[in-house]
């Protein structure tokens, strides 16, 4: 057997022999690690953002029945119980979430699709996840309507006439 021993650079001054050995599987935990970073942050971010459209589907909804309290007195009177006028509210209220998440997933998707075609990326789309963000748009409208609704449904008949 022969031994071959050697030096791997040249000695200089003020340069010191400082190596460094990686592979393949120390990069890809990197990677793994920055993407789950960066899935956590756009999370948080979208919980933000779903926070504050709920918040606006309830001030809609608020608005809309302070608007409506006479035609709210007027259903009672004339025999509507507390749950017909709650379930005509919360309806209103996912429908506006509906029609929200409809645009926000369209606008994703032409977004999406358009910078797709300028750029040399590839984008898959993810159905199951599509699906999920729609149907949590949907129980964001429910859960911020309800207060609304129910505001709406314990109105006595003779306030919500008498209100200007």
């Amino acid at each position: 057997m022969y031994q071959v021993q050697g030096t791997m650079t040249t000695t200089y001054p003020n340069q010191s022999d400082n190596y460094s050995v990686s592979n393949q599987e120390d990069l890809m935990e990197t990677m793994s690690s920055v993407s789950d970073t960066m899935t956590l942050m756009l999370g948080g971010i979208a919980s933000i953002s779903l926070l504050v459209g709920g918040i606006g589907i309830m001030n809609i909804m608020l608005v809309s029945v302070s608007e409506r309290t006479k035609e709210i007195g007027i259903r009672k009177v004339i025999g509507a119980n507390r749950t017909s006028i709650l379930l005509q509210f919360l309806i209103e209220s996912v429908v506006l979430s509906c029609l929200g998440g409809l645009i926000g997933i369209g606008l994703g998707l032409g977004i999406v699709k358009l910078i797709s075609i300028f750029s040399s990326l590839t984008i898959h789309f993810s159905f199951t996840i599509t699906l999920l963000s729609f149907l949590f748009s949907l129980c964001i409208g429910v859960i911020f309507g309800v207060f609304p609704a129910n505001k709406a449904s314990k109105l006595r008949p003779i306030e919500a006439l008498r209100h200007e």
